[in-house]
Order: structure tokens, then C-alpha cells, then sequence
């Protein structure tokens, strides 16, 4: 996954003592800070790719199935993840498995240290320009992230630039990918640096619809937010079919009528 994402699992205090790095064992044998590292470990991965399964989980991290089942049943006590809900992901018959993903209590442990002063800015910035600055700090803010995505052209182009706006989304802290889905594709935002300012200033995510719906030349539908309390930010791209060739029009039936007809018509 593009731009790795490192963030603690545990309060909202983001930066350990240096007497807290070192490594201790409690009294069962158990190596707190080894299993803190893998906490945080998964926390990451959920905070990029989730919901994901156990099994996912500890395939991507090397860990044994057992070990998967400490770390999320420690992390679901702490109030830090969830079982997504019934019938997300199931494939074909048999037991569903359980998917995995982020509380809004765990994403707002990872909290910036600088959403406190960005709130405080912005209520500043509308308290003197109204909405209206506050929308175009928005937009000038979102431009600035895909100022080097190429804008879509015709319905062949609409994916490539799909990729373009995850690329500067990722680059920017969104840990973003895309996926297909039906006859279109989604654009899937799996942190946001700013959630908390955005759950106050709803004008972030507006203006990212709306650069979005002018760069790809197509209408798009932001399905879930992480402002709202969603696991990602989900953007729905429609992909329109090309029309079809002008050298194929449809046949002429009025040629295929039966002779009798054609004499009734007269």
C-alpha cells in the first residue's frame, strides 16, 4: 500500500517517553512492547485497507492465526476496532467471516496534534468571511493536492484520472486506493488528516466532491465519510460505456417487411 501510515493504537498522547521504547515482559512472559508494535501494526493496515479478515491480517503481518486473535480481541476491548456489519465482503456459501475495521473511538485516538489549532483557525476564518470563505479556503485547498492530475477528456480517460486523484490523494495522507465496482469505480480514502476539523467544517468534503465531478467530467456520489463516523471516505465514479460506432446503426426493418404488407400499406 502506497504511503505507509504510521499511527499509535493506544491514547491520544502520540509521542512515547524514550523510557517507554524500551522493551519490558510481564511477569506471564509476555512482551508488552513487542505487542504494542503489533497493535499498531494492525490498527495500520485497518487504517489502509479495512475492513480486512483475521486471515488477511495475519497473512500481511506473518503472524499465527492464534496471535491475529490476541491482538483483535484486544484491540475490540479497548473500544479501537469492530466487526463490520452482516454481509460485508461475504463471499459465496458457507460461514462468513468476520471483517474487521476501525471504531470511531480508535480513529479519533490517532487524532493530529494540530486539529485543535486547524479548528481554531477555521471557526477564525468564518467568523470573519462567512461560509463563503470557508468554501473557498476549501476548494483552493483540494486543488492544491490535484493540481498535477490530468482532467478526464472522454469516457476512456475517467479511470486514468481515477488513478491520478488517488496518487495525490496518497501523497497528501489520504491512504488512498480504488477498486471496480459494477460499471463504475470507487475512490476509497482510508485516513483523513484533517476528519476532525471536517466533522465541524463539512466544506472540505464538499469541495473534494465537487473538484472531483469537474476533473473527471461526470457526475460522482461521495457514499460514506470518515467526518461521519465511516470507516473510509467512499467516492462513486459512474463509467459511462462508449456510445456505439456510427458504422453499425441499427438494420432497417422497414426493407424486411412481408410483400403482403407492404401491398396493404398502398
Amino acid at each position: 500500500m502506497r504511503n505507509d501510515v504510521v499511527l499509535p493504537s493506544g491514547g491520544g498522547n502520540a509521542v512515547p517517553s524514550a523510557g517507554a521504547a524500551a522493551s519490558h515482559t510481564t511477569a506471564g512472559g509476555v512482551d508488552v512492547h513487542h505487542d504494542g508494535q503489533t497493535r499498531d501494526a494492525v490498527v495500520n493496515l485497518l487504517v489502509e485497507d479495512g475492513p480486512l479478515t483475521a486471515g488477511e491480517i495475519g497473512e500481511r503481518l506473518g503472524i499465527s492465526a492464534a496471535g491475529v486473535r490476541r491482538h483483535l480481541d484486544a484491540l475490540t476491548s479497548a473500544g479501537d476496532i469492530e466487526v463490520a456489519s452482516t454481509g460485508f465482503g461475504q463471499r459465496g456459501r458457507g460461514r462468513p467471516a468476520k471483517w474487521f475495521q476501525l471504531t470511531p473511538e480508535g480513529r479519533g485516538k490517532m487524532r493530529h496534534a494540530y486539529d485543535d489549532l486547524a479548528g481554531a483557525a477555521m471557526r477564525k476564518l468564518r467568523d470573519l468571511g462567512g461560509h463563503e470563505a470557508v468554501a473557498d479556503f476549501a476548494r483552493e485547498r483540494v486543488e492544491r493536492i490535484v493540481a498535477d492530475v490530468s482532467p478526464s477528456t472522454d469516457p476512456v480517460t475517467v479511470s486514468d484520472t481515477v488513478e491520478e486523484i488517488a496518487d495525490a490523494l496518497t501523497s497528501a495522507g489520504y491512504a488512498t486506493n480504488t477498486r471496480q465496482v459494477g460499471n463504475g469505480m470507487q475512490i476509497c480514502q482510508h485516513h483523513c488528516p484533517v476528519a476532525h476539523v471536517a466533522t465541524e467544517f463539512p466544506e472540505l468534503c464538499e469541495a473534494e466532491t465537487a473538484v472531483f465531478t469537474e476533473l473527471l467530467g461526470t457526475h460522482v456520489q461521495r457514499l460514506a465519510t470518515i467526518a461521519n463516523g465511516d470507516c473510509a471516505c467512499t467516492t462513486h465514479v459512474p463509467i459511462h460505456p462508449p456510445p456505439e460506432s456510427a458504422e453499425s446503426p441499427p438494420p432497417d426493418t422497414s426493407q424486411t417487411l412481408p410483400t403482403t404488407t407492404r401491398k396493404a400499406t398502398r
